[in-house]
């Protein structure tokens, strides 16, 4: 047990611990003096810069005893832990990684370091001619030259301390980044995770991050006598606890009643996997059901949203036969789950789903790492002379030659792999980590923004579902995703003929004729759609890829009734993604309605909608309702 409250933070988490020193450092400047450690309650009459009020006084003594109490609380409770179990979603574990590789960057070449030189006067002109020089001759704002929204509230251009903080900021930001990607001598792959790096701490060192360099938590500070400080604390504190960032109101949604909430069915289960089937919502349905398999790495949900933004619902509605396969989060029972496992599981959905509607064949969707496996599993059905159960395959974001797979890469060498071994020791890896690393690629939107908001503005969570989404995580089998990251990721075997196998039987995806619709999206950091794109390469059936706007996510989730982002059609046949943009229609909206044609045109017979149709009718066994327990096991 850890005899110092100290102890509990186990060397891990310096990163963390210098924040709270800092901002902690900061409130007693504002009261002149240094306040006694560990002394909740602790007076600060005398702290208190002199022409406040009493009433004033006593705000800010409550505001400090308040925040004390509560840090020194949690410590306390922290210490009784024991000090030996360091916490796998420490954000300093990310940090510490960020800074190794950025300390091998070279120096910065002497033509980058002129330029610093220059851009520092002009900074510094910039801000004198703002506020000193007088009017111009233009009689125009002189302004400042650079923008970023992070500094977009007026207190950053109010005050020259302000504005040239930020602007110095800024232009540093533009020094260290560019000076990285001017570093010779080095592999593109290493350069790339330098590059990484030293972004993620330019992110982490940005002035909005720190109460005494935002002039706009300054404000609210002294307008709320600290209690936004107050609410911050109890929101980070909660963070720590639960080992995990939060980003909406946790108590907004309901599983089954405002998210994953289309009617339907749990029609068969395995210890990996529920099947769901939804209640078809049209008098006739497509002959041919549809068997999707979303990404194990996250909650199925992510295509049941809210109604208005659910992909299941409007499939639903369009008169399709839906099923899901809502996958286990992993624990100690699925330490010795392996990539076969999860084909294995595929063809078993496909086959039930076949069965039980008497049914030749099914569409199927792959969804992320679900539809790389689909490809596996087209390609083990066609050696086996079974590839005529699937009708056609769709493909949402997900990749199969990763030569150029985007940043997730940036964790992937033998060091880091080496730490995902070690912290997965049960067998599992906590979904935690993997959140941390989505969130890590997009530092600024998905952790900076609400450092600052939650924890320094003291802001109440937004009601956002796909923000609930996001904070949902999944375990994963150790040994699945460390071979994953391996044999895909790094060494890129998938589109290697018969270079990997699975339940015994070598796979080529130059084996997988069945029709493919291919979807990417635009702004795609996961899998980005030159990575996508590269499916076409080594896919032998007809093939129809689709640029979609937006990214992951977004891309994918997208309802016609938005009328948002757009989509492009072209040559699906052409020789590079460039060439398919470069003679690419631009269309308006979703594109989900071109989807369901496309699909249409691979078998459009339709028939009534009852019998098994209609999951949980007269003589249907089922297990129970959807959305099904397996999506809410933590």
């Amino acid at each position: 047990m850890a005899n110092d409250p100290g102890d509990m933070w186990n060397g891990q988490s310096e990163p963390f611990r210098a924040f709270f020193d800092m901002q902690g450092e900061a409130m007693r400047e504002m009261f002149g003096q240094v306040l006694p450690e560990g002394t909740p309650g602790a007076a600060v009459d005398s702290a208190i810069p002199t022409g406040l009020s009493a009433e004033d006084v006593t705000e800010w003594a409550k505001t400090a005893s308040e925040l004390q109490t509560m840090w020194f609380e949690f410590v306390s409770e922290k210490a009784r832990e024991q000090a030996s179990k360091s916490d796998p979603m420490d954000p300093a574990q990310w940090m510490m990684m960020a800074q190794s590789m950025a300390r091998q960057v070279p120096g910065a070449p002497l033509d980058t370091a002129q330029k610093l030189a220059g851009d520092a006067m002009a900074v510094w002109q910039s801000v004198f001619q703002r506020f000193v020089g007088g009017e111009s001759e233009t009689k125009e704002e002189p302004g400042l030259p650079r923008k970023d929204r992070r500094f977009s509230d007026p207190a950053w251009q109010e005050h020259p301390a302000f504005a040239l903080l930020h602007q110095t900021y800024l232009m540093l930001a533009e020094y260290f980044t560019h000076a990285v990607q001017e570093v010779e001598g080095i592999d593109r792959e290493r350069k790339e995770q330098l590059e990484f790096a030293v972004t993620s701490l330019v992110e982490a060192m940005s002035p909005d991050n720190f109460l005494m360099t935002n002039p706009v938590v300054l404000k609210r500070t002294m307008e709320s006598k600290g209690q936004n400080l107050v609410n911050g604390m109890r929101h980070l504190i909660n963070d720590l606890k639960r080992g995990q960032l939060t980003h909406t109101d946790s108590d907004a949604f309901t599983l089954g009643e405002n998210l994953a909430a289309t009617p339907g069915k749990v029609v068969h289960e395995t210890p990996m996997y529920q099947l769901i089937q939804y209640t078809p919502s049209t008098e006739d349905v497509l002959a041919v059901p549809l068997v999707i398999f979303p990404p194990w790495i996250n909650r199925f949900y992510i295509l049941d949203l809210t109604p208005k933004k659910s992909f299941i619902k409007w499939a639903v509605d369009q008169g399709i036969t839906v099923f899901v396969a809502s996958w286990k989060s992993a624990d100690a029972s699925m330490k010795e789950v392996v990539w076969d496992d999860y084909i294995r599981a595929q063809i078993d959905a496909i086959d039930h789903v076949r069965t039980r509607l008497k049914v030749p064949a099914v569409h199927t969707i792959g969804y992320c790492v679900a539809g790389t496996t689909l490809a596996a599993t087209l390609a083990v059905l066609a050696r086996r002379n079974e590839s005529d159960k699937v009708k056609s395959a769709t493909f949402f974001t997900a990749q199969v030659d990763f030569e150029k797979s985007g940043e997730l890469k940036h964790f992937i060498d033998d060091g880091q792999l080496e730490m995902i071994g070690a912290l997965s020791k049960d067998g599992y890896l906590d979904g935690r980590y993997l959140a941390a690393t989505f969130n890590s690629l997009r530092g600024k939107d998905l952790i900076w923004n609400y450092v600052v908001n939650n924890y320094l503005l003291g802001e109440d969570y937004p009601a956002f579902d796909l923000l609930h989404w996001n904070g949902d995580v999944t375990n994963l089998p150790a040994k699945w995703h460390g071979a994953y990251l391996r044999d895909l990721y790094r060494d890129n075997r998938l589109v290697e003929p018969d270079a990997l196998s699975a339940d015994g039987t070598p796979i080529d995806l130059t084996q997988v004729k069945t029709p493919a619709y291919i979807q990417a999206g635009k702004e795609d950091h996961i899998a980005p759609a030159e990575s996508v794109w590269r499916a076409t390469r080594h896919l032998k059936g007809p093939l129809t890829f689709v640029l979609a706007g937006s990214g992951h996510i977004a891309g994918v989730v997208n309802p016609p009734a938005a009328n948002k982002y757009q989509y492009w059609t072209g040559d699906s046949t052409a020789s590079s993604l460039k060439e398919f943009v470069d003679g690419a229609e631009e269309h308006p909206g979703s594109w989900w309605p071109h989807w369901i044609e496309w699909l249409e045109s691979q078998d459009g017979a339709r028939v009534p909608a009852k019998g098994k149709r209609k999951p949980g009718g007269k003589g249907d066994s089922v297990i129970e309702d959807a959305p099904g327990r397996y999506v809410k096991t933590r």
